[in-house]
């Protein structure tokens, strides 16, 4: 009988050491997948089994009860993360539990990029990849509402940056991360202003910076730049921008601008009308911020194209249809 007992427990160790063995291989070995990649949406509050089954549905191809026995046995099972994940082929059962734990969604970028109108912004939304379409076919002034700021224009009150997203997620969701990062640095910006500007407001400045951002060809100049346009709002001479009046055409605005659209009024005809126009016209980014409340010390009322991206700047008009003449007619005087 002894020798019976001995023989079980021999038997009964090199199960349970044969087990382990493969339990330890089958940790670092690769799941097989039905497809390349598969999508695993994981609700907050889903259990740890009900982990195991999502993998399997997704098209994982594993048992769920073994799934849920490393969970069990990693220690970690309730540790795991609600997310949306994008778990790719070659994956092991070791690194699943990894990225469920650690919170590793699948993730997308979008890129708003500094001097976008408010019309790129929404076209690249309808563009961006895994990026639920909420706001589509909704007015701008719908969408404004939907975001909590019912009645203020859209333009310029998105900050440009690259934003990531989990798959899934929704353009109103970016967009309102993209506005509370433009409160910021509008707020530090309007913070930090010089004294005795001719700006009443944060939002004035907004404007003045997205005039500055589309003005700019040198990153160096816009301080020279931003002073311009100061310095015109102090003596109450028109900001006479070109970037003003071809955001006044809208979509007609065919690539050239003519002298009668110069001549041709709508509220951001800067030749036409004075002080600043009633909203911005881009998206400035944090340097167009900053100079806009922090221009250089400058006497300068005109500039002009260098046609090398930089600015030749003039304080008087007798100077600055010379540097027209060189820079813009060729005439050498």
């Amino acid at each position: 009988m002894r020798r019976f007992f001995l023989t079980i427990f021999f038997l009964a160790s090199f199960v349970a050491l044969g087990a382990g063995a493969w339990g330890l291989w089958w940790l670092h070995q690769p799941l097989k997948m039905n497809a390349a990649s598969v999508d695993l949406p994981v609700e907050p509050g889903t259990t740890p089994r009900g982990v195991a089954q999502l993998v399997a549905d997704a098209g994982v191809d594993v048992p769920p009860p073994l799934l849920y026995w490393w969970f069990r046995l990693s220690g970690q099972d309730r540790q795991i993360r609600a997310g949306s994940y994008e778990i790719e082929r070659g994956v092991t059962p070791k690194t699943l539990l990894s990225i469920l734990v650690r919170g590793e969604e699948a993730t997308r970028s979008l890129v708003l990029v500094e001097g976008w109108n408010f019309r790129q912004v929404r076209a690249a939304l309808a563009k961006a990849d895994q990026l639920k379409p909420e706001t589509v076919g909704e007015s701008d002034e719908a969408l404004m509402a939907k975001l909590g700021r019912p009645g203020v224009a859209p333009e310029g009150r998105f900050f440009p940056d690259t934003y990531t997203y989990s798959k899934g997620s929704t353009d109103v969701a970016l967009l309102q991360r993209a506005m509370r990062a433009m409160d910021r640095h509008l707020d530090a910006a309007w913070s930090a202003r010089a004294p005795d500007l001719p700006l009443k407001t944060a939002d004035e400045a907004l404007i003045l910076a997205s005039i500055v951002e589309k003005e700019t060809g040198k990153p160096a100049d816009r301080p020279e730049i931003a002073a311009v346009f100061i310095n015109r709002l102090r003596i109450g001479m028109p900001l006479q921008t070109d970037p003003t009046v071809i955001y006044g055409m809208g979509p007609s605005f065919d690539g050239n601008l003519r002298k009668k659209d110069l001549q041709t009024d709508t509220p951001w005809n800067t030749y036409l009308r004075g002080g600043l126009p009633p909203t911005p016209i881009a998206m400035p980014g944090k340097a167009a911020l900053l100079a806009a409340v922090q221009p250089a010390q400058s006497k300068s009322l005109y500039f002009v194209s260098r046609g090398d991206g930089s600015s030749h700047f003039s304080s008087s008009l007798d100077e600055h249809n010379r540097a027209v003449n060189r820079y813009q007619r060729g005439i050498k005087q």
